[in-house]
Parts: structure tokens; C-alpha cells; sequence
């Protein structure tokens, strides 16, 4: 009887070695799928590691705080004002568009002047895709 390394006999399923990633490996590869325009299938790929396993390292990062090299929080003021006290033109000139009685709007306006208004309808989806553009100009 010979001994064959190759492949299994059939119905036999061949035994896998579970990979252990350090910290600092796990982390390494948060801190590229956190790189602007990264793509965490790709970073997966390079790395040997199922998508979903980094998903997962991602969501546990963020849970815990963010890790080493989290990126970082930005904060915008914000200011509230009623509809009586707000000024009839916005920044740069522009006149803000008026909401019929009942329906609920938003103001975003950049610090570079670029400046947005929405109904309560707004998908929120597509309004994170308008101001993610707009900040990255």
C-alpha cells in the first residue's frame, strides 16, 4: 500500500490549518479598507482573507473604540433656528428654497458656500452620496 500526499479520497474532506491574525495584522488591514476609495474585497484578496472576516474585524474595531489609526470624528456646528428667525437669503446669494406649510426641510450649507436644501423625503442614501461629493471638493 503507497502513501499519497495529494489529494483526498473521495468523500473525504482534506483538514484545514485555521489562520491566527495578530492585532497588528488585523489592524493593518482595517487601516487599508479605511483608505479613500479602498475596497475591502480587494484588501481581503491581497491578504488571503474571507471579506467577511473583515467585515467582522472592522465592525469590532469600531465597537472598541476604533483601534490605533482610527479615522478620525469630524464635528460641524450645527445651529437650529425657527422658521420665523431664519434669513431670507443663504450664503452666497442664494435664495433658500421655501417648503409648503407641513413639509419638513433641511439646510446644509459647506463652509465653502456650497449649499443644499431637502424635504423630510429625502432618500437618506443619496443625500450621504451629494454631501460626501461636495466634501470632497
Amino acid at each position: 500500500m503507497s502513501l499519497s500526499l495529494g489529494k483526498p479520497a473521495s468523500g473525504v474532506k482534506a483538514k484545514r490549518r485555521r489562520r491566527l491574525w495578530s492585532a497588528d495584522e488585523k489592524q493593518r488591514m482595517i487601516d487599508e479598507c479605511r483608505a479613500p476609495g479602498a475596497s475591502v474585497a480587494e484588501v481581503a484578496l491581497r491578504h488571503g482573507v474571507n471579506a467577511n472576516l473583515l467585515f467582522t474585524w472592522k465592525r469590532q474595531a469600531a465597537r472598541n473604540g476604533g483601534g490605533e489609526g482610527a479615522a478620525p470624528v469630524e464635528l460641524v456646528p450645527v445651529r437650529v433656528t425657527p422658521e420665523a428667525q431664519r434669513p431670507d437669503d443663504a450664503p452666497g446669494g442664494r435664495r433658500a428654497a421655501r417648503e409648503p406649510d407641513g413639509g419638513g426641510r433641511m439646510e446644509i450649507v459647506f463652509s465653502d458656500g456650497a449649499h443644499i436644501v431637502v424635504g423630510a423625503d429625502v432618500d437618506a442614501a443619496a443625500l450621504g452620496r451629494v454631501i460626501r461629493a461636495l466634501s470632497r471638493r
